[in-house]
């Protein structure tokens, strides 16, 4: 007899599929809404946790040519996914001693500080050439980019950018997502400011959130990430974007517990009466948030079932009395994130946002593209 196989298919614990499609439309949307700003795609985190390898072919095919990441090691990787002639900007700039691999790759560093300033300089004068580089100023943020006293360090401008091609001057909004926040506003005043010292320079400000602030802060180019994957832009208001995501458990286990029988570590759900408990293989080791322990949700063909007790390393144990048994054999699957509970949903319910949701979906899925030429 031949031994018996199971499928890869079938070894996991959980499916992501990511629609590629819906991906390509939301750049799209973003397009629209920027006019006649470029619209880059930002693929930090392995973009967003959903692979670059898959979903920057699908932008470059809905027609993005501009790429951020945030270290030099993911502008590596992305070069060889990209098109060729493609701008790839790393957003921390050249960690010191890095800049020779940000030139052989042909990166585009965001220049943060001084130090960065004056190592890109340096690199270029060796070299015998003026080498692209981006400028991030701080509009008010406190996070990244050069500060106002560091420009006054720094000296006139058009003396130090004379070592290097100056390409995009940038900033970043901390209030976004507030459409009425009057950070914005103050933010985007400084960043003109600023920009008086720099003229003629293209300028960038809008992440996802300030796309849909309207003209007014986008400039030259806009930089989407978490949009173009369906993460809401502005919470509280309609979400004008597909979402790319889906995410589905498998069914280990289904038991019949009575009153007074406890679930899971610490003992925290407690049966009021006779219970079915079903146990999915998926956990905090693959990214679902143990906040979720004790008020998160998952959906049985529609119906919301709760999360019962806490959420451990590798399972999750869900109430789910009242579902016909012959939905819930081991195997069959249930909903963590799809179309009855989007990202930011799961997010509400752990307060935090989508974006830490998205980054920290784990490796041990089975994963599955769809739509844009990858299906699997």
């Amino acid at each position: 007899m031949q031994p018996f196989h199971v499928a890869p298919a079938s070894r996991a614990g959980a499916v992501l599929t990511v629609d590629l499609d819906a991906v390509a439309a939301n750049y799209r949307l973003l397009a629209e809404r920027a006019g006649r700003a470029v619209v880059a795609g930002v693929m930090k985190a392995d973009a967003y946790g959903l692979g670059m390898a898959r979903v920057a072919p699908a932008l470059a095919r809905a027609g993005c040519r501009v790429f951020f990441t945030a270290h030099v090691d993911e502008g590596i990787r992305l070069r060889g996914i990209v098109p060729a002639g493609s701008a790839i900007y790393v957003l921390h700039g050249p960690p010191p001693g890095s800049a020779a691999d940000v030139v052989a790759h042909g990166l585009i560093p965001v220049l943060n500080d001084p130090g960065q300033v004056r190592e890109w300089s340096a690199l270029c004068a060796r070299a015998g050439r003026r080498l692209a580089g981006a400028v991030q100023v701080d509009s008010g943020m406190s996070r990244m980019g050069l500060s106002p006293a560091d420009l006054d360090a720094l000296g006139d401008p058009r003396d130090w950018l004379a070592a290097f091609e100056p390409v995009l001057l940038m900033s970043h909004l901390a209030c976004a997502d507030v459409p009425d926040h009057p950070m914005n506003t103050r933010q985007r005043t400084r960043f003109d400011a600023l920009r008086a010292r720099f003229p003629a320079m293209p300028a960038s400000l809008a992440n996802s959130s300030a796309v849909f602030l309207g003209p007014d802060f986008h400039y030259d180019l806009v930089r989407p990430g978490a949009a173009l994957y369906g993460i809401n832009p502005q919470p509280g208001h309609p979400n004008p974007l597909r979402q790319a995501v889906s995410l589905d458990a498998r069914i280990v286990q289904v038991r019949t517990i009575q009153a007074g029988a406890a679930v899971g570590y610490g003992a925290r759900y407690v049966a009021h009466g006779t219970r079915r408990i079903a146990t999915i293989a998926v956990g905090y080791a693959d990214g679902w948030l143990r906040a979720l322990s004790g008020h998160g949700h998952a959906y049985v063909d529609g119906v919301r079932v709760p999360v019962a007790g806490t959420v451990s390393m590798d399972s999750i144990t869900l109430d789910v009395t009242g579902i016909p048994d012959a939905r819930l054999q081991p195997g069959m699957t249930v909903e963590l994130i799809g179309p009855h509970q989007h990202v930011d949903a799961v997010a509400a319910e752990a307060n935090t946002i989508g974006y830490e949701v998205l980054t920290r979906l784990g490796s041990r899925f089975e994963r599955r593209y769809v739509g844009g030429g990858g299906d699997m």
